[in-house]
């Protein structure tokens, strides 16, 4: 039977994350660095010859109806397919950490299975079916580190330097809505230039949704702490609890509390994925 084994899914960290206003329709407008790291989930495509979709979760439970299924299900209506697949998921990026993981997983599901399935749809089509699956699946199906505008459809790819980067997670996490719902999120921060960023792309500007994620999550705070006592400068990532900071070159891990989760990532050049679809 047809297959794809070890498909990655990376996750992103967000360099900085402003906001610069919010529209009538409530969505809010944003600047951001999206950047592609080697932390990633791995997934296995199994091709069935009935439209039958199936999710093996083989180290951490997945809600039923997740991004994996939904854009599985989304590609078999575009494509007009009859075809279906067994979906085994190794699920390593936390989930409520804003790291993008069960958006890469739906981008790297809709480029595997738009070749398992011999659709051939273009990059333009999947990201159409991305866009309805979430604001970051684009940015994944784009392949490239990016300057992200507006509600997350304005995409420019950006050259970032290689660097090394201590991710901590802590057992809490954070639901987007919790903080973007917040009355005291700051709103109003004046745009930013591409100029501006790329003179210093790992220390440029703030995220602004922190302030409202550390009053929610006191664990926001202590991984920040923790990465403070270790003389690093931390900051969020996306509107979930995970922080990161970038590190020396010659950076060694000593111990780490049992209440974080720490991984040492570098940055990907490219997603492992890009030139899938054209």
């Amino acid at each position: 039977m047809k297959s794809l084994y070890d498909i990655p899914a990376p996750a992103k960290l967000n360099l900085f994350l402003h906001i610069t206003g919010q529209r009538a329709d409530g969505y809010h407008l944003l600047q951001s660095a999206f950047m592609l790291i080697d932390w990633h989930d791995t997934l296995h495509f199994e091709l069935r010859s009935t439209p039958k979709i199936s999710r093996e979760d083989i180290l951490t439970p997945l809600p039923e109806d997740d991004l994996i299924v939904r854009a599985a299900r989304a590609l078999q209506i575009l494509g007009g397919t009859t075809l279906g697949a067994h979906i085994q998921v190794e699920k390593r990026v936390p989930a409520q950490a804003g790291m993008g993981g069960g958006s890469s997983d739906a981008a790297s599901t809709l480029l595997a299975l738009n070749r398992l399935w011999g659709l051939h749809l273009s990059l333009t089509q999947l990201t159409r079916i991305g866009l309805t699956l979430g604001a970051d699946v684009p940015f994944f199906l784009n392949g490239h580190n990016a300057w992200v505008q507006g509600i997350g459809e304005d995409i420019t790819p950006i050259y970032l330097p290689k660097g090394q980067f201590l991710v901590v997670k802590p057992h809490a996490g954070l639901p987007t809505q919790a903080i973007f719902s917040a009355p005291d999120l700051k709103r109003d921060t004046n745009p930013a230039i591409l100029a501006g960023f790329a003179a210093n792309p790992f220390g440029f500007g703030r995220n602004d949704l922190q302030p409202v994620a550390q009053r929610i999550c006191a664990d926001v705070t202590r991984a920040l702490d923790w990465l403070d006592s270790l003389g690093l400068k931390g900051r969020m990532t996306g509107s979930g609890s995970a922080v990161f900071a970038c590190v020396p070159s010659l950076f060694k891990l000593g111990e780490v509390p049992q209440t974080l989760k720490v991984r040492l990532c570098s940055n990907l050049e490219v997603h492992p994925l890009a030139g899938w679809a054209s």
